[in-house]
């Protein structure tokens, strides 16, 4: 309990300048983020800003994977947009709770480790689309409220904001890093539109950010099991894709860093989070890759610049909302442009013709899904299993059997490679049963039973020799293999030598 309690790690040096602006700049992005998933979701504004208020301050604090931003996602409110237009805003608020409690549980069991059964392929193609789809979500801003594109002046005003605040990211790095690019950006162009009196769309024309502290709240419906049922479907969804999305983005940043989070503790840290989030107000969310990028791309690597952000989003909402909500829309999508383009893994496209044309197809049809359909959970699931069923094929032709008749007319056969239920029909054809010897020996030395397919099939294979009334040696097999051996009478031999070690998967 102790590892998923202790809040910061001292064992590194802080640069408490870089936290503190790196913080600054996550805050001001997340603004117009959270709004637009609050909106996708059906809800108001203030529900998204609580949200990632809430979000980033508690996993920031309690996360296994400092430098990681939280908020609210679109995900997420793609998810519970149909609760909240049915029934509403409180049970919005009881499935985020309930979606944290899960997350918490899958945490305290250690069910992070399941995120090693995710293969590169699929990453790579998460990685991809969800770039993507940070790209083409900043296409809205090159339109009206009507869905008219932007034309004449006020598109190249736009446009020219947008790619100053690109070129100022790109290039300033290779100047100084004394300030953060995306910061000194925003700042710039704030600055040029200000006093310059240009007319361009701010934050403040999308929504108002303005409130207060995020109230607690107890959601107001009736705690029955007609309830539960309703809310149960979303929240397993909800906190399924937030873990998904969260660990995954660790995996992301830890590459980056060249550091190792702790899934278990951040899926703990998520799934409080979301309690919180629905006790005071909020949507709930999961760790967002884009705000995280920005993050680690301006030399962030402490757990003070999340805390930082979430605080001064707070200080936003309360304080300067005035100020904030005169920031050009243009400064944060020309932002949000170059983390969809640091976000794509341009490496992927030149490894196509050196991977495997499984692997391809694994990392194309991962993307395509996480564009399409914008459901991130399944892009992952749908990748994880091809990828899984690709492996059973490639490993089932695996199977090999060397035979040979040794000087007593006993013959041998020597099994390679692993025996599992893909596997079992090329392991019956290896074998001549009516034409072999009274006596046969097969030797598992260099195979394995892996499941109970494996265990039945030499079954099957024991039992057709009983029948012509030959006698089988069953060499190197594992104590449960034997145990599993209904076949192993006075007629089959199980073990003439050593024992192997290894169990059998009974559950298959």
């Amino acid at each position: 309990m102790k590892k998923y309690l202790n809040l910061f790690d001292f064992s590194q040096k802080v640069n408490y300048r870089t936290e503190i602006l790196s913080g600054l700049t996550v805050a001001l992005a997340l603004v117009p983020e959270a709004i637009a998933f609050a909106f996708i979701a059906g809800l108001s504004p203030l529900t998204g800003l609580y949200a990632a208020f809430v979000m980033g301050l508690v996993t920031s604090i309690l996360g296994g994977r400092p430098g990681m931003i939280s908020g609210a996602t679109g995900a997420v409110a793609v998810v519970i947009v149909s609760l909240a237009r049915q029934y509403g805003v409180e049970y919005v608020f009881a499935t985020v709770i309930l979606a944290g409690i899960m997350q918490m549980l899958a945490g305290f069991l250690r069910l992070g480790k399941l995120m090693r059964l995710v293969p590169h392929p699929v990453i790579f193609g998460f990685v991809n689309g969800l770039a993507v789809i940070i790209f083409m979500s900043q296409m809205s801003q090159f339109q009206t409220v009507d869905g008219e594109w932007l034309s004449g002046s006020t598109l190249y005003i736009f446009l020219g904001l947008v790619l100053l605040t690109m070129i100022v990211i790109w290039g300033l790095p290779k100047l100084t890093k004394v300030v953060p690019a995306s910061l000194a950006a925003i700042l710039l162009v704030f600055g040029i539109v200000f006093f310059l009196g240009l007319e361009t769309r701010t934050i403040g024309d999308i929504a108002s950010i303005q409130g207060t502290f995020p109230p607690f709240h107890i959601p107001d419906l009736p705690f029955t099991w007609e309830t539960l049922q309703i809310i149960f479907p979303f929240a397993a969804i909800v906190a399924g894709v937030g873990l998904i999305e969260s660990l995954l983005t660790l995996n992301i940043i830890d590459e980056i860093t060249e550091t190792r989070g702790r899934g278990n503790k951040e899926a703990v840290a998520q799934g409080t989070a979301n309690i919180l989030s629905g006790l005071f107000s909020g949507m709930g969310g999961c760790a967002m890759i884009g705000q995280s990028l920005i993050n680690t791309s301006n030399g962030a690597r402490a757990r003070l610049s999340g805390i930082v952000a979430a605080l001064m989003l707070l200080v936003f909402i309360m304080f300067g909302s005035g100020l904030i909500e005169r920031v050009p829309m243009a400064a944060l999508t020309g932002l949000m442009i170059m983390v969809a383009l640091g976000t794509f893994e341009w490496a992927s496209l030149k490894t196509f013709r050196r991977m495997p044309k499984s692997d391809v197809l694994v990392m194309v049809l991962v993307t395509l899904v996480t564009i399409f359909l914008h459901n991130l959970a399944l892009a992952v699931l749908v990748g994880v299993i091809i990828s899984a069923l690709v492996f059973a094929w490639d490993n089932a032709k695996r199977i090999r059997a060397r035979k040979s008749i040794d000087d007593e007319g006993v013959k041998h056969y020597e099994i390679y490679g692993p025996l599992f239920f893909g596997s079992t029909t090329l392991f019956a054809e290896k074998f001549d049963v009516l034409n072999d010897p009274d006596e046969v020996v097969i030797d598992f030395k260099e195979s394995r039973l892996v499941d109970m397919s494996a265990i039945e099939a030499v079954n099957k294979m024991t039992e057709r020799y009983r029948k012509v009334g030959k006698k089988v040696h069953l060499k190197h097999l594992s104590g449960d293999c034997r145990r599993l051996l209904a076949n192993a009478d006075d007629i089959i031999e199980v073990n003439v030598l050593e024992d192997p070690t290894y169990k059998v998967v009974v559950d298959n």
